[in-house]
C-alpha cells in the first residue's frame, strides 16, 4: 500500500496540494484531500489518518503564517478549541444513536442558503472588527466552538468553513481574523484527531510524509493569498468550499 504508481502520487500531490490551498483560505480541504486517498486506493480508515497525518501539519504552517501577521485571536482559539474537543466525542456518540442522514436533509438546504446570504452580503469580511464584550465573547466562543466540536465527531466536513463565517459574522472579528483564529481550532481537532488514529495503526507515514510536502506547500500559498488579498479572495473560495461539501452531500444521499 505504501507503493503507489507515480501516475498516482502525482495525483495524489495535486489534490493535496489544492486541498491546503482551499483549507488554509476558507476551510473544506478536507472535500478535496479525502476522495484523492480514496481515488489511490487506500481503506477508508487509513486514508483519514494518513490525511490527519498531512492536514495537521498543513494546518500548522498556514497558522505560523496567520500569528506573524497578527491575524489570531488567542482568546477565541483557545476557548472554541477546548469547548470543540469537548463536543467532537458527543458527536461521535450521537453519530451512532442517529442517522446522519437527517443531517443531511438540514445541509442541502442549509448550505445554498448561507452560500446566498455570503454573495448578497456587501460588508461580508470588512476589515473592521465589533468584538462583543469579554463575557458575551467568552460564552459565544463556547458555545460555536462545542456547536462544531459536535458537528465534527457526528459529520465533519466543511467545519473550517462554517467556523470562520461565525467568527466574522457571530463574534465580530474580521475576515483574516477569522480565518487565523479557525486555523487554532482546526490544528487542536487535527491533532487530537491523529492521535487517535495513530495509535490504532492507521497512518501510513511512508505516504503521509510525501504528501505534506505539499500540504505545507498548499497551506503556505493559500494563507499568503488569504493575507495578500483579504475577503477578494476568501469569498469566492468559500464558495468554492460550500458547493463541494453540497456536491458531497447530494451525492451520499441519492
Amino acid at each position: 500500500m505504501e507503493n503507489l504508481e507515480l501516475s498516482q502520487m502525482i495525483i495524489l500531490f495535486a489534490c493535496i496540494f489544492l486541498g491546503g490551498l482551499v483549507d488554509s483560505i476558507a476551510g473544506g480541504g478536507g472535500l478535496i484531500t479525502l476522495p484523492a486517498y480514496y481515488a489511490v486506493g487506500l481503506p477508508p480508515h487509513m486514508a483519514l489518518g494518513t490525511n490527519k497525518f498531512a492536514s495537521s501539519i498543513g494546518t500548522f504552517t498556514a497558522t505560523l503564517r496567520f500569528i506573524k501577521n497578527k491575524q489570531v485571536n488567542f482568546k477565541v482559539g483557545a476557548v472554541a478549541a477546548v469547548a470543540a474537543l469537548i463536543g467532537s466525542p458527543i458527536g461521535a456518540k450521537l453519530a451512532m444513536a442517529i442517522d446522519e442522514k437527517y443531517l443531511r436533509y438540514v445541509l442541502l438546504i442549509a448550505v445554498p442558503v448561507i452560500a446566498v446570504m455570503i454573495l448578497r452580503k456587501k460588508d461580508f469580511g470588512e476589515e473592521t472588527e465589533h468584538e462583543p464584550p469579554l463575557a458575551r465573547s467568552i460564552l459565544l466562543s463556547i458555545a460555536i466552538g462545542f456547536g462544531l466540536g459536535m458537528y465534527d465527531g457526528f459529520f465533519g466536513p466543511g467545519m473550517g468553513t462554517f467556523l470562520t463565517l461565525l467568527f466574522n459574522s457571530v463574534l465580530g472579528l474580521s475576515i483574516l481574523r477569522s480565518c487565523g483564529t479557525t486555523k487554532v481550532v482546526n490544528l487542536s481537532s487535527n491533532v487530537a484527531a491523529l492521535v487517535t488514529y495513530a495509535l490504532s495503526g492507521n497512518v501510513l507515514f511512508g505516504i503521509g510524509i510525501r504528501c505534506t510536502i505539499f500540504a505545507i506547500l498548499g497551506n503556505w500559498v493559500g494563507s499568503g493569498l488569504a493575507l495578500k488579498k483579504g475577503a477578494k479572495i476568501v469569498r469566492p473560495i468559500m464558495i468554492v468550499a460550500m458547493i463541494l461539501l453540497l456536491f458531497k452531500v447530494a451525492t451520499e444521499m441519492f
